[in-house]
């Protein structure tokens, strides 16, 4: 089922923005270099005071300053007019070098510079006739006709006033010398220029937020292509739930191989087992180093026996360290009391007297707020 561009309400993410980008896509303005360039250029031959002008109708006005030697040898005539067009190159030359500059700079003010050879690799949809209509006869071709409309109302109404503003200046120019005409002329060319240049510059101040809100909205993407693309990022969910369920089998191996340290195993005896460690020489409360629910609580029971670690059955016990502590964590301020009887039973265990002589099992009372059921919910 094909996506027309209704369906695409989404805007772009930021991978859907780079591979753009690495593909040769992104907003340019065409219009913003070309007003930089221009303004710039008017403004650095406006700096130089006339300078610049005047040299140029210097070197013109030589270029028709012709001696005997030339009358009478016209072959000099091609290096005499190399000689002049050399000369003109060497004072143009920093123009020539910050045009170059302003080129570069302006070309990336709109979308960065971009360095990409795909967007110069042939494609078979350039080559498609329908295609090919949609781009001529499509918004963005109409937009771009309006803007050449504009472009030339704008410059045309620009050059009609300069033209009728300096008719009196154009008369007078007929009637000076060469040389004062050439820099007339230049300045007035100049001025004008500057005129064409600022109406370019408004023509840019609308294109460019136009051609970033056109790419934008040619980069919106649909509610599926979103999902796609978290799924090949962030991976599919069967692929997550796998790593989940490796990160978990990790853990739990680190947590059973603690059960060796342990002083005492409480279980519930069939669905909990909480292992606890207890230095008395310190003044810290017993640490929870492994917990577990069914099969894995009947892991820590085995590993448990493997090791001759006491297994104390205290079901209610079991259930509250379970729920209120984490690994590698104190037990919780309020089983300190039932929890030292349990240690101080095994403890007494293992003195060197006979096993179980003498010592009786304690009854445990757990406060009403640590009761809880299998299923973590206090008792009512």
């Amino acid at each position: 089922m094909s996506e027309s561009a209704e369906d695409k309400t989404e805007e772009p993410t930021a991978q859907k923005l780079k591979k753009a980008r690495e593909d040769g896509q992104v907003a340019r303005s065409t219009e913003l270099p070309a007003a930089v360039i221009v303004i710039g250029v008017l403004l650095l031959l406006m700096l130089t005071g006339g300078w610049l002008i005047t040299r140029l109708s210097t070197v013109f006005a030589q270029g028709f300053v012709f001696d005997r030697q030339l009358i009478e040898k016209p072959l000099l005539l091609p290096a005499h007019f190399g000689e002049q067009m050399l000369a003109a190159f060497v004072i143009m030359l920093p123009v020539i070098l910050f045009t170059m500059v302003a080129a570069i700079v302006a070309s990336g003010m709109t979308g960065g510079y971009l360095l990409s050879f795909k967007a110069v690799m042939p494609k078979g949809s350039k080559l498609n006739p329908i295609s090919g209509l949609k781009r001529i006869f499509g918004t963005h071709a109409l937009v771009e006709l309006g803007k050449a409309i504009l472009k030339f109302v704008l410059v045309a109404s620009v050059l009609w006033w300069s033209l009728i503003s300096n008719m009196d200046q154009l008369v007078q120019i007929g009637q000076m010398g060469l040389e004062p005409a050439l820099s007339a002329a230049g300045i007035m060319i100049m001025q004008s220029g500057l005129w064409v240049a600022l109406s370019l510059a408004l023509i840019a101040m609308i294109d460019v937020p136009w051609q970033k809100h056109s790419f934008t909205k040619r980069m919106r993407m649909t509610k599926q292509e979103v999902k796609d693309e978290y799924k090949q990022m962030e991976g599919s969910p069967e692929v997550k739930a796998q790593i989940r369920r490796r990160q978990r089998e990790m853990a739990n191996g680190r947590m059973l191989d603690r059960v060796k340290d342990a002083d005492v195993v409480i279980t519930n005896p069939q669905h909990f087992a909480v292992a606890l460690s207890y230095d008395p020489n310190s003044d810290g409360a017993p640490t929870l180093i492994a917990k577990g629910t069914d099969e894995l609580a009947q892991r820590i029971k085995e590993l448990a026996k493997a090791e001759s670690v006491y297994i104390f059955e205290a079901p209610e016990l079991a259930r509250a360290l379970y729920f209120t502590t984490k690994l590698e964590e104190p037990i919780h301020e309020a089983l300190y009391h039932a929890v030292a009887q349990v240690i101080a039973y095994v403890f007494s265990l293992n003195q060197s007297y006979a096993p179980g002589e003498g010592i009786i099992k304690p009854t445990l009372r757990i406060p009403d707020n640590m009761r809880y059921d299998e299923n973590g919910f206090l008792f009512q």
